[in-house]
């Protein structure tokens, strides 16, 4: 009676404290429609960007995860820089966060300077951003309005070669008009390299 009594406390526990760490866990990620949290990291020069300095004067803040060794990333370099120039005047703050845990300072460095580009890159060393969004992928978006509240997140475009449907256009085209976005284009499916992420010892998130 009393063995069986201590396993039941013991099953008892275990379930708990599962309980209990994905409750955690669930509270630490933001969802779509839900207003996102400060925030500040560091870029290549030590420099640190905070969400609240970077939406200064801004409509909307595009956070791109980003990575140096990436085939699906280089692949959309090109559209990266076309869609900073074509909305920078427009008020729309492009951002790249690198999360993966192998990669330096000066490789992050050397391939923004190398692909020309013209917005801020900051470095996301223990994952927390990554985490805090549930970023899987690079490339993979997600938008702020200028209310700092997440209002898509996913893919730039439908294809690697051939987009027709260009998402993330068609949403800063809606938020910078003001309007409604529907329902069911606030999210959608990113392709790419999954996110190296560093160990954590309460929380494995590695994929």
């Amino acid at each position: 009676m009393l063995r069986k009594l201590i396993i039941s406390l013991g099953l008892f526990c275990i379930v708990t404290c599962i309980t209990v760490a994905s409750e955690k866990e669930t509270k630490q990620l933001v969802k779509i429609d839900e207003k996102v949290k400060e925030w500040g990291l560091k870029d290549t020069e030590n420099k640190i960007h905070s969400l609240k300095k970077l939406s200064e004067e801004k409509k909307v803040i595009v956070l791109i995860f980003l990575a140096t060794q990436c085939p699906v990333v280089d692949e959309y370099i090109d559209r990266i820089n076309s869609l900073n120039n074509d909305y920078k005047e427009k008020k729309v703050q492009l951002v790249g966060i690198h999360s993966n845990k192998h990669e330096t300072i000066e490789e992050i460095q050397k391939y923004s300077e190398k692909h020309k580009l013209e917005f801020p890159i900051l470095k996301d060393p223990d994952n927390e951003l990554a985490d805090y969004f549930n970023a899987r992928r690079t490339p993979e978006i997600f938008l702020i309005d200028s209310e700092h509240f997440l209002r898509y997140r996913g893919a730039i475009d439908d294809s690697r070669k051939a987009p027709k449907n260009h998402f993330l256009r068609s949403i800063l085209d809606l938020v910078l008009e003001g309007k409604i976005i529907p329902e069911k284009q606030k999210k959608t499916r990113a392709i790419g390299c999954l996110i190296k992420r560093v160990r954590k010892t309460d929380i494995d998130r590695t994929p």
